[in-house]
Order: structure tokens, then sequence, then C-alpha cells
């Protein structure tokens, strides 16, 4: 095992002489083996080898039982030690996080404030690698998420990515080395828990070699999560000035959206697969979202930017006279009229293949065409149907929700005939006999 330690340590450079290593300590099998590994192996590495232990509170004298074995282990071994505690239930709660995660954020601040100029080797092995790619899974991820825990983050390592817990146990059953058992890791009440005690041995009656074979597939996402990450580093770099991304329409869907996600992370701004899709459409499409307040995703197919705009109160009442050409009513966004008949219409229908446009039959309108944003009780009777609807209603099953606030429609004298996002009122739809169509283009 030791072997196999020390390759994937040289493999993935994860030290270098000289070097001071702390190994997170605390008292469980897997981090009594990380410390037995690297006191063992920091003759060959060149290194020095600390230990720090957290107490998180939870467990009351268990946890100080633990402290004691770990401070013991480490005079044992003549390893420095470090023992820091933090109250986990009293910041969950003031948090709002499960114990859990509470445990984490506290266990890693203190592991960040007590490493400058060291690395922090972490226990985490090939069972926990698969357990946290199965988490990953079931709350949505993607191909960075399946490969699991990262083999280095900053000044974090963890040298025993690849070895199993079985292997772990029995290089400590050799070695007549005793551990500590945290009586939480046997309940279900944690998530990861129940992965590790009823989904791992599941996999493992499919495949006995779960676990081992996990740990290939895991290798090989994170070669081609590297390639990608790369690849979006380079169209990063030659794209992106001032909360903006120049010239990206072209690029893959994938390098666009991490290109996105970068921007928003960037920003402190969250986003999710749906919003990724959403603003990667108007990246190559044109057109604006909201984001979160004032924050606004704006494109004209060409330049794609992040920026702060006054936003327009949804009781605001904005309209004005329909017109060939461009119309305005909201910033940065533009309804494009387009008058053509029947020939012109076929011609043309390369001009807009990417951008959502809609037609109707220009000379069915009554009276003076206004554009305006959505009123209180505004109904449409959409074409193909036999009954009026409430826009409200089909604005909540259509439209998303960051999409909702700024709306076009259009209305003649005897009512709405043009709904963004949801369609064109039924007694202006064109048929065989119609001269004129009117294109309705949002950019």
């Amino acid at each position: 095992m030791l072997d196999k330690i020390l390759g994937f340590i040289k493999q993935n450079q994860l030290v270098k002489a000289g070097d001071t290593v702390i190994c997170g300590l605390s008292g469980g099998a897997d981090s009594v083996c990380l410390l037995l590994a690297m006191c063992e192996l920091s003759d060959k590495l060149g290194i020095n080898v600390e230990a720090l232990h957290v107490n998180h509170c939870i467990r009351g004298a268990e946890s100080d039982r633990d402290e004691d074995f770990c401070r013991q282990l480490c005079q044992r071994l003549g390893v420095d030690f470090r023992a820091f505690s933090c109250d986990v239930p009293a910041y969950s709660e003031k948090a709002g996080l499960s114990h859990e995660e509470a445990a984490r954020k506290l266990r890693y601040g203190i592991f960040h404030d007590n490493s400058s100029g060291k690395l922090i080797a972490t226990a985490h092995n090939a069972n926990d690698n698969l357990e946290t790619s199965v988490l990953n899974l079931a709350r949505g991820t993607g191909l960075k998420g399946l490969t699991g825990i990262p083999v280095r983050r900053g000044n974090i390592i963890r040298p025993l990515l690849t070895v199993s817990r079985s292997e772990i146990e029995a290089f400590l059953s050799d070695k007549d080395q005793e551990f500590m058992t945290d009586s939480t890791n046997l309940s279900d009440d944690y998530t990861r828990n129940k992965i590790r005690h009823r989904i791992i041995p599941l996999l493992e009656e499919i495949n006995p070699s779960a676990v081992k074979t996990f740990t290939g597939s895991a290798d090989t996402l994170r070669e081609e999560e590297e390639l990608i990450s790369s690849m979006t580093d380079s169209v990063w770099e030659k794209a992106y000035n001032d909360n903006s991304l120049c010239g990206i329409s072209d690029q893959h869907k994938v390098i666009r959206r991490r290109c996105i996600a970068r921007l928003l992370s960037a920003n402190g701004l969250p986003y999710s697969r749906e919003r990724l899709t959403e603003a990667d459409n108007i990246l190559v499409n044109g057109g604006k979202i909201n984001i979160s307040g004032d924050q606004f995703l704006i494109s004209d197919g060409k330049t794609f930017s992040l920026k702060k705009l006054t936003p327009i109160s949804d009781d605001q009442e904005l309209s004005a006279e329909l017109r060939i050409g461009e119309n305005n009513i909201f910033p940065d966004k533009t309804v494009c009229c387009e008058l053509l008949d029947c020939d012109n219409l076929k011609k043309n229908e390369d001009v807009h293949k990417k951008l959502t446009f809609y037609i109707l039959d220009y000379d069915k309108i009554i009276g003076r065409a206004i554009l305006r944003n959505r009123r209180f009780g505004d109904r449409i009777k959409l074409s193909g149907r036999d009954f009026t609807s409430s826009v409200k209603k089909l604005i909540n099953e259509k439209v998303p929700q960051g999409s909702r606030g700024k709306l076009h429609f259009i209305e003649d004298d005897l009512g709405t005939v043009f709904a963004e996002k949801i369609g064109i009122a039924d007694r202006v739809k064109p048929s065989s006999s119609t001269v004129r169509f009117l294109r309705i283009t949002i950019i």
C-alpha cells in the first residue's frame, strides 16, 4: 500500500522536498493510516510531518477521548501535534446548516488559518471518492462533480485517494495499530452515511470491485475535465475584458457555458444548469436577462456582458406606437418588425435562423398597433385555441421565473395580438390568403 501511495504522490506532484505536511488527524482509521504512511514515506519524499486535530464538540466525552488518543499517538511517533476546538452545534444553528456541513466549514477554516506556507493532507480515500461522486450525482452535477474529490485544491492534498477502506484497515491490522470509531459514522442520520451503508454495498453486489473500478473511471474523468478546463482557460484569456466576453459565440456550448459560469462566479452570483442554458441562448442570439437584483446579462450576439442596470418596476407602464424597424421600450432589448410578402418571407427564412421570431398577418391588425409591457388583467386568445386565456396563467406555465419581468406585448384597437414567449392571437394568424406578413424578432 505504501508503494501505491508513494506512486500517487509522485504522479500528481503533491509534495516536493523540504515541504511540511500537516496531517488532518481525527483519530479514525483513515487519518491514522495517513499519518503513519506519511511518517514512513517522509525520508523518501524529503518532507516534514506534523498533525492537527479538530475537536468538533459534538459527541461530548467521546470527542475528548479522540483528541487524547491523537495526542498520545503523535507523542509516540515524535510528530508535532496541535489541537483546536470549535462549537459545531452552535455554529450549525446560527448558520442554518446541518452538523455535517457546519463541521466541514469550521474544520477547513481551521486548516486554512494554521497552514500558512505548509501543506494540509486529508485522509480522503477511494471509498470517500465514490461516495462523493454518488452524492454529487444525486444532487445534480457536471463532469467535474463526477470526478469526486479533487486530488489537490490550493494547499490541501489527498494522498490516499486511490487507497480503498479495506486496504487501510488491512494496513492498520498488520501494524496492530488501534484507532477510534466515531459513533456518528454508524448512524444513517447523515446523508453521506446513507450512501456509505446502503448505496455502496448495493454497487458492490453488482460489481465487487466497484471502488477500484471507479478509481480508474475517476482518473479518466479527471483527465478529460482537465482538458476542457484548459480549453476554457484559453478562450477565457482571449475573450474576457471588464466583465464582458467577446467573440465566443462560435465556441462549443460546453466552453461557452463554462465561461458564463466563471463570469458569474467571479462576481459572486449563483447559477444553475437552467440559468446557464438561458444565458447561453442570449449569448448566441442576443438579448438580456436579469440575474439578481440590478445585475443583468446582456448580449448583442457578439459581446456578452454582466452589467448593473436600474430595474424597471413591475407597475411602471411603458408603451410606444409600433413601427416597422427597431422598437425599444426596455433598455438593451429591441423588437425588430419586418413587413414581408410571401416571396420575401421564403427568401429570408435563414436570416433569423438563430433567433426566435413570430409571424402574423399584418392586415388583420385593427387600428393602431401599440408595443407595451405587461398590464394587470391581460388576456389573449392564442392561435389554435377556442378560448381566451389569462396572460398571468400562461406566463406561469411557459416563461422561466428570471425572464418574466420584461416581456413585450402588442395590442391593437380590439386587444392583445402578441405576447412575447407566449404567442400570437388567433385572429391575426396568417392564412393562405395573407398578403403582408409581419415578422417580429426580439433581440
